[in-house]
This record gives structure tokens, C-alpha cells and sequence, in this order.
């Protein structure tokens, strides 16, 4: 069994899987990032953000289908309806139902820009370049955590537990105001929920990191030698602060 976390391990010892099967690895996904996040990245829809606040969006999840969708999408509108200084990029699904709906209810918007999907590399520089990201998504919730994104989960369930109990991400579910009235807090000038959400995401990631290392360590003194993550990954994150 191969854990992203130190937490993760602790749920599979609870389902009562053997310990000494138990590896924490670190995930992969986020060293990925190490490679696929430039400083000197460039795109034109990046260059139609220019100073504005970007808000990313990805919409897709099947249980989201119908009315759920039609209330994201309506309290999208909305915000950007009431911040000039926003702008927000959508990378659609392949989904035709999604692809209907979204043309509903966002095209129109002259700071919307609805695109098609985007590679990783592309998708995870967008993501660094956010001010914040709206989400019914999973595993893009790892990747804002620690690249700093604040992030509001249109969910009413979630399992990246980590970010949840930190309070990084937030889970507001799909109805129009729920959404609508969080993102709105999060724009305001000045909001220390956003700023509180900023500064717990780079530290959820610091010390997400630390106990990866310490496993390590513990695995090392056993003989394990898988390299989760090393000390020069953690330095990196000291330095944010």
C-alpha cells in the first residue's frame, strides 16, 4: 500500500491493513509540479487576464449534471456580473451536457472565457497564475493547496480530508447561494478569509511535507528505501514564509 500522507497511512492502519506493507511516498502529482511550473510560462489567455483577479473553473463531476450545474454556473455569472476586476477561464469537459449548460449561462460575459481542456503543463501554470479556483474536481484540489489557491469546492462530500480540516479548501456545495455568497467574501478587498485561506495553504503544505519526511526517516531506519520527498523540497517551502 502506497500513502500520499502520513494521514492517509492512518486510514488504511484503521481498516486494519498490515503496517509493515504501508509505504508513505509522497504523491506524485505534486512533484510533478516541481517540473511543470515556470516562472517564464506564457499563454495568450493568460495575457487576456492581464492585471485582473483570475478565477479558474473546472465543472464536470456526473452528480453535479441538471440542476446542480445550472446554480454553479448561475452564481458564476453573478459574481462576475458584480467585479469589473475579475476575470475567469473555464478549460470545459468533453461533456456535451456540460458544454450546453455552460453555454447557457456563461457565454455572453466578456470576462469569461470558456476554453478547451488544457495539457498538464499548461493546466498547472494556469493554476499558479490564479488569484482563486472554483472547483467540483478532486485531485486539483492537492495541486492548489500547494501551489497557495485558495479554493471552493461546489461539492457536498469530499475526501482530501487534509485541506478540509486545515480550512484551505471550502466546501460550499452546489446551490447558487452558497456559492455565490463565499466566492463574493473571498473578492472583497482586503478579505482576511482569503488571506487566512492563502497563508494556511502554504502552511498545510510545509508541514504535510515534514511528516512525509519524518516517515521517511522512520522507513529508512527499517530499511525502506523509498524517497517520498527530500530536505531540499522542504527548504523550499521555508522560504515562503
Amino acid at each position: 500500500n502506497f500513502a500520499p500522507t502520513p494521514l492517509a497511512r492512518d486510514n488504511l492502519l484503521r481498516e486494519g491493513r498490515n503496517p509493515a506493507n504501508i509505504y508513505v511516498t509522497g504523491n506524485t502529482v505534486i512533484d510533478a509540479m516541481r517540473h511543470t511550473v515556470r516562472t517564464d510560462y506564457t499563454h495568450p489567455e493568460l495575457d487576456w487576464v492581464g492585471d485582473h483577479k483570475l478565477i479558474f473553473i473546472t465543472a464536470h463531476r456526473r452528480e453535479n449534471l441538471g440542476q446542480p450545474m445550472r446554480q454553479m454556473f448561475r452564481a458564476i455569472r453573478r459574481v462576475m456580473e458584480e467585479h469589473p476586476d475579475v476575470k475567469a477561464i473555464y478549460p470545459i469537459h468533453m461533456n456535451p451536457v456540460v458544454r450546453r449548460t455552460a453555454a447557457k449561462y456563461l457565454e455572453g460575459c466578456d470576462r469569461i472565457r470558456i476554453i478547451e481542456p488544457l495539457e498538464v503543463l499548461d493546466f498547472h501554470n494556469f493554476l499558479a497564475r490564479s488569484y482563486m479556483v472554483l472547483t467540483d474536481s478532486g485531485g486539483i484540489q492537492e495541486e492548489t493547496v500547494t501551489l497557495g489557491i485558495p479554493t471552493v469546492v461546489m461539492r457536498y462530500s469530499n475526501e482530501r480530508s487534509e485541506g478540509m480540516c486545515a480550512g484551505v479548501l471550502k466546501l460550499v456545495g452546489s446551490g447558487e447561494d452558497g456559492i455565490y455568497e463565499v466566492v463574493k467574501r473571498l473578492l472583497e478587498p482586503d478579505s482576511t478569509e482569503y488571506a487566512a485561506m492563502k497563508k494556511l495553504s502554504l502552511l498545510l503544505t510545509f508541514v504535510m511535507m515534514t511528516n512525509i519526511l519524518n516517515a521517511f526517516d522512520a522507513q529508512m531506519a527499517r530499511g525502506r528505501q523509498l524517497v517520498p520527498v527530500t530536505k531540499t523540497d522542504i527548504s523550499l517551502v521555508k522560504e515562503i514564509f
